[in-house]
């Protein structure tokens, strides 16, 4: 009864206004346990990233295209196998396949209960192929242009996204 009632509240709905305190302590949890694609490149390509990046997918999907420098490491297998390839006071950052999966989101679950520093990649593979970043396959490194509808294409004259 107490959902159907909040439901049905005029609580719900983008004409209510928020605290704005607690709105401002929601996005930056937010920003504490999530990351995005631009700023997971922008990392990998630093001198030293600062935290690895895991691919919790299964072996087949690894196979068919991963991150360059990605660390597989599927979510069933973090309980047997993360201390042995995780340092603990190096930052986690998961990824999965995209926004429809929760894989990554279960991965970092595993690991920060595991006792690592953990954030889950925003977009997973879809988005990083969406902006126009390489994926590692067994034949080398593939890479698509942009997508204009996610990403800023320079070619098209457009603006950075500057987010």
């Amino acid at each position: 009864m107490a959902i159907t009632s909040a439901l049905s509240s005029k609580n719900v709905g983008p004409e209510t206004p928020n605290e704005p305190n607690r709105a401002a302590a929601f996005f930056a949890a937010r920003l504490d346990f999530q990351t995005d694609v631009s700023d997971v490149r922008a990392g990998l390509l630093a001198a030293t990233p600062g935290f690895v990046l895991i691919d919790s997918r299964s072996r087949a999907a690894w196979d068919q295209g991963h991150i360059p420098g990605a660390v597989h490491l599927p979510t069933a297998e973090i309980e047997g196998r993360a201390a042995g390839l995780l340092d603990p006071g190096v930052p986690v950052v998961t990824y999965c396949w995209g926004p429809g999966c929760n894989g990554a989101t279960r991965a970092a679950l595993a690991l920060a209960l595991a006792g690592y520093s953990v954030k889950e990649m925003i977009g997973g593979v879809e988005y990083w192929v969406r902006e126009g970043f390489p994926l590692r396959a067994r034949d080398g490194d593939v890479e698509a242009a942009a997508d204009p509808l996610t990403a800023p294409v320079a070619a098209l004259g457009g603006p950075a996204c500057g987010c």
